[in-house]
């Protein structure tokens, strides 16, 4: 199923790198390995791997800036996996570009669904018309809302905030990205006009805003769509 698809661990704890390898060479992946983070950028310039697990503790440069360095010439999918549970690493490395963020220890199937959903995200090279989820469904061509056959009204920024979070569904969108996006980057960084806003949109499209089926938050880092259909 997955047998063409290469994926590229740096990390430099040998245990971790073989559990890895073992874990997605049972899906049919195939995984190289760097234990460095020069070595890694070299790798991934050879060998352009469909997707990175990146470490954050590396012996010679740290993970921040092999991420920071590959965003300067490469899209491939990143997703860190550190132990390092703090709220502000990991607002920073999606800050930087990381599809997401997987803290050590994990559970095998957590890791794999993230690769997986990383690997859908980014096969969508060109926004998606339609956003479809459960009951609810997005025309972006024609600025279209609708939730179970009824048409949803939404500010213009409302609706900007959502399509945001739709096209890039099942991807976390920290605050300060989404700020940048929609109020430009000299936006204040009081997000409060980013919390009322989401919570007008939950008001609007979730059967109960307190329990959300599209727009979740992942608390003190930003927001994440459900991923489309």
């Amino acid at each position: 199923m997955n047998a063409k698809i290469h994926i590229l661990t740096i990390e430099d704890d040998k245990n971790m790198c073989a559990y890895i390898t073992a874990l997605l060479s049972k899906d049919n992946y195939r995984v190289t390995n760097a234990a460095t983070g020069r070595e890694g950028l070299s790798l991934t310039a050879s060998l352009c791997p469909d997707l990175i697990l990146l470490d954050l503790g590396l012996p010679d440069i740290d993970g921040f800036q092999v991420l920071q360095q590959l965003r300067g010439w490469s899209h491939v999918p990143v997703i860190i996996v550190s132990a390092c549970d703090e709220e502000q690493q990991k607002v920073h490395a999606l800050d930087l570009g990381a599809d997401d963020y997987v803290t050590k220890p994990f559970y095998p199937n957590e890791l794999t669904a993230r690769i997986r959903t990383a690997l859908r995200h980014n096969r969508t090279t060109a926004p998606s018309e339609t956003y479809r989820a459960l009951e609810l469904e997005i025309d972006f061509d024609r600025r279209m809302i609708n939730l179970a056959g009824r048409q949803i009204h939404l500010t213009q920024i409302e609706y900007q905030l959502l399509s945001l979070l739709a096209q890039n569904s099942g991807r976390v969108l920290t605050y300060n990205a989404i700020m940048r996006q929609i109020w430009g980057p000299y936006a204040e960084k009081n997000n409060q006009i980013l919390r009322v806003n989401m919570a007008n949109i939950r008001r609007k499209i979730e059967r109960n805003p307190a329990d959300p089926q599209y727009v979740f938050t992942e608390v003190g880092i930003g927001y994440r769509m459900r991923e489309k259909e």
